[in-house]
């Protein structure tokens, strides 16, 4: 028996992590080079919107997603501190069991008044969001029809339902309509769209899209993270701007943009929505969140129904800040200034590296993204503007970028 056992060693553990040494391997490579890790940047402490003490300097944010610039707005605070002391720091439960507290009910009730619709559910984030509605709406024998270049929690919310995915190129309006015509006759199908892609801050055509996917009998849903609080009259978004809000099935959207907070939610005018809180999983098997959150959301919300004037001003900023980087000589990532996020294009990660260090270093902070995150293996930096910004700052941003730009020998 011994014997045997000895020829039989135990064998040595396969290494699930082995897959990821190509990251571990880049990542290392940057750190050698005396780059800071742009992916691990602290925020010691937060002075407004648009500054904080980053790594130990006084910076200019520009990569927040702070777009209404919410976070300090002194009536969320209040309300944020009232339901502190009313009701503790947690919820400890599930919506469906004890989770549910008076300001879940109230920060419903704003989104349906924001969006005047008729349903509203809140989850813990917006991926949640996405992962929840997506995959309880179309399972198995299902047709999901996306934007190839979808947010990561759109593609795992795919994954997770089990049906059958159909991926289209990035706003392409005809091959939207070619893959809806391949899809078999009597099948359940459901669009998915974002209002403002993430990584390009470009602006999806929904009008057409949204009229192609009713042709075709599916439901739409519509992702509006990056445009909420910000793009159409009332600030609900792409849909709205393009003047199809009403034939949009499913609107997903976050707290953690405009509205300044965490969280995320979906609204909609089907019927049969209230269903979608017995049966969706990442719904009923999470812990609600703190009542804390929930009213300082609902006072953002209802603060920005009547936040023309931000919006104004923060398209302001957009065109100014777009117009400036191309005058400078950077690429971009739009032609024209489509939304809040501006991203400035980089030869390879290496350059993009060294320039988001040496923007860090003049006291401005931006997104390093690269693949797979970014489109088309592309590296890049995000801007996303907020409208706190003034008009000062912007040309602070300008000039900050002109010097580190050509330091880095990027212009």
């Amino acid at each position: 028996m011994a014997t045997a056992m000895s020829e039989n060693p135990t064998p040595a553990p396969v290494d699930l992590l082995a897959k990821f040494d190509p990251i571990i391997q880049t990542r290392e490579a940057l750190l050698a080079a005396g780059v800071e890790d742009p992916f691990n940047l602290v925020m010691d402490k937060v002075l407004s919107p648009t500054r904080a003490i980053c790594n130990g300097r006084d910076t200019i944010l520009l990569g927040t997603y702070n777009y209404m610039g919410m976070t300090f707005d002194p009536d969320v605070i209040a309300a944020g501190k009232a339901a502190m002391e009313d009701f503790g720091a947690g919820t400890t439960g599930s919506r469906v069991l004890n989770g549910t507290f008076r300001d879940h009910r109230d920060v419903e009730a704003a989104l349906r008044e924001f969006y005047a619709m008729d349903h509203a559910m809140v989850f813990s984030t917006g991926y949640q969001a996405n992962l929840g509605v997506i995959s309880t709406l179309a399972g198995k024998g299902d047709y999901i029809i996306l934007d190839i270049d979808s947010h990561a929690s759109i593609w795992d919310g795919c994954k997770m339902g089990d049906a059958e995915v159909v991926p289209f190129k990035h706003n392409d309006v005809d091959a939207l309509e070619k893959r809806l015509k391949r899809v078999p006759e009597g099948a359940g199908k459901l669009v998915v769209l974002e209002g403002v892609y993430s990584m390009l801050g470009d602006v999806a055509p929904l009008k057409d899209m949204v009229a192609i996917a009713k042709r075709h009998g599916a439901m739409v849903l519509v992702d509006e993270a990056h445009s909420m609080g910000f793009i159409g009259a009332h600030g609900r978004g792409v849909a709205e701007e393009q003047g199809v809000i009403d034939e949009v099935d499913f609107i997903i959207g976050t707290f953690s943009k405009s509205v300044g907070t965490v969280g995320g939610f979906c609204v909609s005018n089907h019927p049969k929505f209230e269903v979608l809180r017995l049966v969706c999983r990442p719904y009923v098997f999470t812990a609600a969140l703190p009542p804390s959150v929930m009213a300082s959301s609902a006072a953002s919300i209802r603060k920005l129904m009547h936040g023309g004037n931000k919006r104004a001003h923060l398209w302001e900023n957009s065109r100014r800040l777009h117009q400036g980087l191309r005058d400078l000589g950077f690429q971009l990532g739009t032609e024209t200034p489509q939304s809040a996020i501006i991203a400035v294009i980089m030869p390879d990660l290496e350059k993009g590296a060294m320039m988001w260090e040496a923007l860090l270093k003049e006291g401005l902070y931006v997104n390093l993204a690269r693949p797979p995150a970014t489109p088309a293996g592309m590296t890049l930096l995000r801007c996303s503007l907020c409208a706190e910004h003034s008009a000062e700052e912007v040309t602070t941003i300008l000039g900050m970028f002109a010097r580190a730009g050509k330091a880095i020998g990027i212009i």
